[in-house]
């Protein structure tokens, strides 16, 4: 959970601290407390920094009264827009007009099969182990400059690209349009932020 967390504010009422704490996955608020718990039984232990510059603020905090983690001041990234369902066939298709690759071969490339729903969802929780539409040969892992740059975006973001390469791949593209397109996308997801 630590690395989800960033602060994204703190402020004093009658010289008791509160911050504002985000969580990158969930992407909820909650103010954190110094002189009571919250609701999740959270409660800010320690502030550091200059106060008229949030750059340099971090806060201590205990979580349900054992553990204790760091978060440092981050600009919050933006929401995620709202996402369009994503449509998933049980039936593979015939392989007619406008159909993409295996395993898909259905008429309309933006519809994943279950088993692709699947493999986006699991690379974007287990990211460093690549997935079958990141335009990256299996044999060959993705290189670390663009898993530190994936590093960076929110599970829903690097879910919303997984899903778009695999309708990239149903489409037909091959690996080297693939991994253009990749890269791009996050680096255009970093940018939004």
């Amino acid at each position: 959970m630590n690395d989800s967390l960033i602060l994204t504010g703190i402020s004093y009422v009658d010289g008791q601290a509160m911050a504002t704490v985000r969580d990158l996955n969930t992407h909820q608020s909650h103010l954190v407390y110094q002189d009571r718990q919250n609701a999740r039984g959270w409660q800010l232990t320690e502030t550091k920094g200059d106060t008229a510059d949030l750059k340099t603020m971090t806060a201590k905090i205990r979580l349900n009264g054992s553990d204790t983690v760091s978060v440092r001041y981050q600009k919050p990234p933006p929401r995620p827009a709202r996402r369009m369902p994503v449509r998933v066939s049980t039936q593979v298709g015939d392989g007619s007009a406008g159909g993409g690759t295996n395993p898909h071969k259905g008429p309309d490339p933006r519809v994943l099969t279950p088993d692709q729903l699947s493999d986006a969802r699991r690379a974007a929780r287990s990211f460093r182990d690549g997935f079958e539409a990141d335009g990256y040969p299996p044999n060959q892992p993705v290189p670390p400059e663009v898993l530190n740059k994936v590093a960076r975006l929110s599970y829903q973001q690097r879910e919303a690209i997984n899903i778009e390469m695999f309708q990239h791949r149903n489409k037909g593209l091959g690996m080297e349009a693939r991994q253009k397109i990749y890269n791009g996308l996050i680096d255009r997801q970093l940018q939004s932020r």
